[in-house]
């Protein structure tokens, strides 16, 4: 059972539907991981009772028994501690909000339970998930399997850390500047950071402004994101940017990549400064598509460096939300968080123009990189994985790191909206996964996944997991 734990999720799901294993028998055995995996990963914050999570797994085994099996029955489902799931807590892995209970789910989670998911619990995150390093006050620091003295990233590195550590085949996660694409990176994972407005965000009281949030699938393979995507797309009345249903099943045209595409690879964005093991097999990687018969070309230069703005706009806008409970509240908060949230202070008129400014100037650079190329290619984080509880890397081999840091090439796109995801490249000389970026135009979230299961082919990477 331990090595369907470690399956993908489409593997899961063929034998729960064939009746090889019952969801019952599956739930039995991830609650049981859970429980040996915790003390070494910290993955889990909450469970839902066992009575509960098997009740569900005992109706889904009757469903597969009377044919009416949906699209993920009985598959458990671990959400992230910043998304919705009723009857669970919502703390936003903050200790000001430890006692909040969560009245119904995401729009996601919601979809998710009526494809047939059963949610067993809520994975670990950071404060309001303002850092890639997922530690907090309230649950603690969550370890990375492939060596548990480094982080899983984050913010959604909880979910990471159970998929890589063969814990539970499938979690939520999300993304506002890097948050399901560095985690995936760090762990060997896949993840998709989707276009904007391709999965709906919420339901919430605040009317989001700081729009470069989204969920996105965060898997062990390309098929498995695909699967979680059906599942999810479409409008919600409640998020207004929420996009129309594609008109397709994306599992269904995983396998269309056109031929003979133009694809830019950028090494460093212009600014990125990247560890240079990591960067050789990255550029390795991006070979491949030049062997599967594609032309690659280099990209130089880049879009504006993104790290100040991107953290004064996510500080504004929160600021925006807890200020109001900072005088009774403050001491509850961690300390660094708090302090990068007060920063939003220093938003004035002219950083506002200044910031959109800057961001008018990346989406002309990206629409000047996709008029020539379709699609482009990126190491996904510049350095292996940092310490479990920090810090990062000032510098890299002696070169300073730029304000972005871990995000340098993750943050650019949640700013222009692009979809782009995160595919194993290969191993760092330490041992230690790296990942290749690829970002396609707006809106073509299944061309970013066709690409990355032509280079899932060419280099399999679903069979290779830090041991149990």
């Amino acid at each position: 059972m331990k090595e369907l734990l470690r399956a993908p999720l489409s593997v899961v799901r063929t034998h729960l539907v064939e009746r090889d294993v019952s969801a019952t028998e599956l739930a039995q055995a991830t609650l049981d991981r859970i429980e040996e995996t915790q003390p070494r990963l910290n993955a889990f914050n909450e469970l839902r009772s066992r009575e509960e999570v098997l009740a569900e797994a005992r109706e889904a085994d009757a469903r597969i028994a009377r044919g009416e099996a949906r699209a993920l029955e009985g598959v458990p489902l671990g959400v992230k501690e910043l998304e919705d799931a009723r009857g669970l807590h919502s703390t936003h892995a903050s200790a000001a909000f430890k006692d909040e209970i969560a009245a119904r789910d995401s729009a996601q989670v919601e979809r998710l339970r009526a494809a047939g998911c059963i949610v067993v619990g809520k994975t670990n995150a950071p404060e309001f998930g303002y850092t890639a390093l997922t530690k907090n006050l309230l649950f603690g620091t969550t370890l990375n399997p492939w060596d548990t003295a480094l982080t899983p990233g984050g913010s959604s590195g909880g979910t990471s850390a159970a998929i890589a550590g063969g814990v539970l085949p499938m979690g939520t996660a999300s993304d506002g500047g890097g948050s399901v694409r560095i985690p995936a990176s760090l762990t060997g994972c896949f993840g998709l950071k989707v276009s904007y407005g391709r999965i709906p965000n919420g339901p919430s009281n605040f009317w989001v402004m700081d729009d470069t949030a989204v969920h996105g699938p965060l898997t062990r393979t390309v098929e498995d994101a695909a699967l979680h995507l059906d599942a999810v797309v479409g409008p919600h009345p409640l998020d207004p940017n929420s996009l129309p249903h594609p008109g397709f099943r994306y599992a269904d045209v995983l396998d269309e990549l056109p031929r003979s595409l133009k694809i830019g690879f950028s090494p460093d964005l212009g600014f990125a400064v990247v560890q240079s093991d990591v960067a050789e097999v990255v550029a390795d990687a991006a070979h491949v598509f030049a062997e599967l018969g594609h032309r690659v070309e280099v990209v130089s230069g880049g879009p504006p460096e993104p790290g100040r703005d991107w953290s004064l706009t996510g500080a504004f806008e929160l600021l925006s939300r807890l200020e109001p409970m900072l005088k009774d509240h403050e001491h509850e908060f961690g300390r660094t968080f708090i302090g990068g949230v007060k920063a939003g202070v220093h938003m004035t008129p002219a950083r506002w123009g200044q910031m959109r400014q800057r961001r008018a100037e990346l989406n002309a650079w990206c629409a000047e990189v996709f008029s020539r190329y379709d699609l482009l290619l990126t190491p996904t984080v510049p350095f292996d994985p940092p310490p479990a509880g920090g810090p990062f890397p000032s510098e890299t081999e002696g070169r300073p790191q730029p304000a972005a840091n871990i995000g340098s090439f993750t943050m650019p796109f949640n700013q222009s909206w692009h979809p782009a995801a995160s595919v194993r490249a290969g191993l760092s000389r330490a041992g230690l996964p790296v990942g290749l970026q690829i970002v396609a135009p707006r809106h073509r979230d299944d061309l970013v996944l066709q690409a990355a299961r032509a280079f899932e082919r060419a280099r399999p990477w679903a069979d290779h997991w830090p041991s149990p």
